[in-house]
């Protein structure tokens, strides 16, 4: 049984191919970039087969869709005969609201409720149902799946997803905690404690997904009980651009004196804030490491503060589940900055963590566990597979 999936976001489309039996495998996956744009570019790369790599027009989801389905079935970098082998689509959607607590097929009533949620996530949600009409009027005859970011955190309690805001806001306009890459925390938690051999269903995870996008999910008992990211991506964690956790009045105040409407306070704290915000150079955790061991201080600042903040949290989880079990670090810089996981890792002695230096510096890129036999709390470094888990949800609703 093979299965599509499909990342639609304002100007771009990622996709993989399955084959879902008896293992899933990768057969292919691609890129298309600058949709909408004047030129566009499309990279495909089929396993066992040379990348095959395009610039022309691409017009809107429907023309880049188009592309990514020839390439599939073409003679030479094709990896399919007929779209009738495509069992199933398994679509990406930033935010699922109340009404998904898990992953369904999407039919009239799913895709209504979908564009509803367009007013809550507008820079997602409209790319999304895109790539759901475009699929559906091209591949009408197979099951078309969403999998819904929030999902994986609708088993939050009211006390860690309401806001302190008069209770209208929350009645009338649904305007709560929702959390996203639900996708990612989903499958690492479960890969971490069978990594160090506790039931998912009995640990105490705190999961730290880090790199541009970044976000600390506290999962007791295999269910997410609170999330730092909240009403949209933008609270929380420091992140690559975003700025994260910051008092209100900060806003309103730089909103005032620098005349700024919400547009350009959107793109403000979403898109020169965070690393590069602090910093002045870049988003990458290496340039900021180079940048501060080269004596830069806006570097130092930068890596301190993402190393601070990010413990910070781990610590309210481990207070609001009454403990941890397992700390784990996934993402591109959660996989991969085995210097920023050491950062982040001192001072959490006290939780009874200690981590082995020699094995953190080994695993970077790579699954292990990166505490020594004596801690009580295991640190884990676990690579994630995001469109393995949309792969998965998606076989098992069609079949």
């Amino acid at each position: 049984m093979k299965v599509l999936v499909l990342n639609c976001g304002s100007s771009s489309i990622k996709y993989q191919l399955l084959e879902m039996e008896p293992q899933p495998e990768l057969l292919a996956k691609g890129l298309v970039e600058r949709v909408g744009l004047e030129m566009g570019e499309f990279t495909h790369k089929p396993v066992g087969k040379e990348k095959y790599y395009v610039q022309t027009p691409i017009a809107n989801h429907e023309v880049g869709v188009k592309l990514v389905l020839e390439a599939l079935t073409d003679p030479t970098h094709g990896v399919i005969q007929s779209l009738n082998e495509i069992n199933a689509v398994g679509h990406r959607v930033a935010h699922g609201g109340e009404y998904f607590d898990r992953s369904m097929v999407i039919g009239d009533k799913e895709r209504e409720e979908i564009a509803k949620l367009c007013e809550l996530a507008p820079l997602h949600n409209p790319a999304s149902l895109l790539g759901i009409d475009v699929m559906k009027k091209l591949l009408p005859n197979v099951k078309h799946v969403g999998i819904f970011d929030t999902s994986f955190h609708q088993t939050m309690p009211p006390e860690a997803y309401l806001y302190a805001l008069p209770y209208e806001c929350y009645t009338e306009k649904k305007i709560r905690r929702y959390g996203f890459h639900g996708t990612s925390h989903k499958y690492v938690g479960p890969k971490a404690a069978e990594m160090v051999g506790i039931p998912y269903e009995q640990a105490k995870i705190v999961s730290c997904h880090l790199g541009n996008g970044a976000s600390i999910c506290a999962i007791k008992n295999g269910k997410s009980v609170d999330t730092s990211m909240g009403f949209t991506p933008v609270e929380g964690l420091m992140m690559g651009t975003r700025c994260g956790d910051i008092d209100a009045g900060a806003l309103i105040y730089i909103m005032d004196s620098e005349h700024m409407d919400t547009k350009q306070l959107n793109t403000f704290i979403n898109k020169k804030s965070g690393l590069l915000g602090i910093s002045g150079k870049s988003v990458d955790m290496r340039d900021i490491r180079a940048g501060r061991d080269a004596g830069d201080e806006r570097s130092t600042y930068a890596f301190n503060m993402f190393a601070y903040r990010v413990k910070k949290y781990i610590g309210a989880y481990a207070a609001a589940m009454g403990g941890v079990d397992i700390i784990l670090f996934t993402g591109g810089i959660g996989e991969n900055a085995w210097f920023q996981r050491e950062a982040i890792c001192q001072g959490l002695e006290f939780l009874g963590t200690k981590l082995d230096l020699e094995a953190n510096q080994k695993y970077a890129g790579e699954d292990g566990i990166i505490s020594t036999p004596e801690s009580t709390v295991k640190l884990v470094s676990v690579t994630t597979n995001e469109e393995l888990v949309m792969a998965m949800e998606t076989y098992n609703l069609a079949k």
